[in-house]
Formats: structure tokens, C-alpha cells, sequence
């Protein structure tokens, strides 16, 4: 069963397939996990990170020698190491955070779950991640796994992305809804 079709559509897809594929092979799927889960919250805390990643100014030696010191600190596994020399050397540091989400992807579908994206207005509690994780295996009836991310100008509520279907109970949503309706 190949469910990777149209993640490899993309060349951060193939990327993260390329990695999924070397993580596999070494029986190091959840350990390349999560370092990639390190990684992505290094991105969103650091705009030093963020402008290291983005700046296309930056030489491919110097990007290299700089995410290497970057992941000898966050303590990244060997695998994502030298997947990130590869991406400095080929100049596509830029395209991490889609990296990112493609290799959750391929992992939550090895383990035959699926990837709900959740964006919240704040930071979710672990209990409410279960409870989240819950209503949603019930709603697709099997596993979920969530990717988290925060978005203030939400208001409050979720967004929450499972596939092509997208759910948003977002303040914000419903404020610009009720909005609409009131000029016309």
C-alpha cells in the first residue's frame, strides 16, 4: 500500500521520502521523528533559526557548518544530521517546515494512522490534545495524529485540517460570517 503518491508530487515531498526511506531502513523512523518534532519547535522559537534557514545569501558551507551547530545543540539524531547537510549543500533549508510536515505524514501513515493539522488560538493541554485525538479517531474511525501549531489571531476555537476536509470553529471564522450576513 503506497500512500505516498502525492507527497513525493512535491520536491520537499521527495525529500521527505528520501528521508522516510533512509529512516526506515535503519529502523530509525521514530528517532528521525523526533528530532524533526525538535527541529520544528526550534524553527517556531527562533528568528535566528528562521533567518539562518531562509536567507538564500547564506553560502552552502556556511548554512552547513551552522545547522550542524544547530543540531549538535538541539541533540538531533545522525540521520537528520546529514539529511540537513544535504539540504544546506542543495540549498533547501528553506523548505524544512514543509519537509517536516511531509515526513509526519509518511510516518503517521506507516504506523496507519492519520495527520490532523490543528491550529489553536493558544497553547493546547496535554489533556486537551486527548481529548482532541479522541473525538477525532471517533470522527475518521482510526488513529490520529496531531501537528500543533498556534495562530493568536484565531481568537479562540480550532482549525483543524484531516485530508481535504477542513473544520473551523474559529472565532474568527464565525465573527467574519456573522459580519457577512449582517451587510447583506
Amino acid at each position: 500500500m503506497d500512500s505516498t503518491g502525492g507527497i513525493q508530487a512535491s520536491l520537499s515531498g521527495r525529500y521527505a521520502s528520501a528521508l522516510f526511506e533512509l529512516a526506515r531502513d535503519a529502523k530509525q523512523i521514530d528517532a528521525v521523528e523526533a528530532s524533526l518534532a525538535t527541529l520544528r519547535q526550534a524553527l517556531s522559537e527562533s528568528a535566528d533559526l528562521r533567518a539562518l534557514t531562509g536567507n538564500p545569501a547564506i553560502g552552502r558551507s556556511d548554512a552547513g557548518k551552522a545547522i550542524a551547530s544547530v543540531a549538535s545543540v538541539l541533540g538531533l539524531d545522525p540521520t537528520t544530521v546529514k539529511f540537513l547537510g544535504v539540504l544546506a549543500e542543495n540549498r533547501r533549508l528553506r523548505d524544512l517546515p514543509a519537509i517536516i510536515r511531509a515526513f509526519r505524514a509518511l510516518a503517521a501513515a506507516h504506523r496507519g494512522e492519520m495527520t490532523a493539522e490543528v491550529t489553536s488560538a493558544h497553547p493546547l493541554t496535554d489533556t486537551q490534545v486527548a481529548d482532541l485525538k479522541q473525538a477525532l479517531r471517533q470522527r475518521v474511525g482510526r488513529d490520529v495524529s496531531v501537528d500543533l501549531s498556534v495562530d493568536p489571531s484565531l481568537l479562540g476555537g480550532l482549525v483543524v485540517k484531516i485530508g481535504s476536509q477542513m473544520i473551523d470553529s474559529s472565532i474568527r471564522t464565525r465573527l467574519n460570517t456573522l459580519a457577512h450576513a449582517m451587510k447583506g
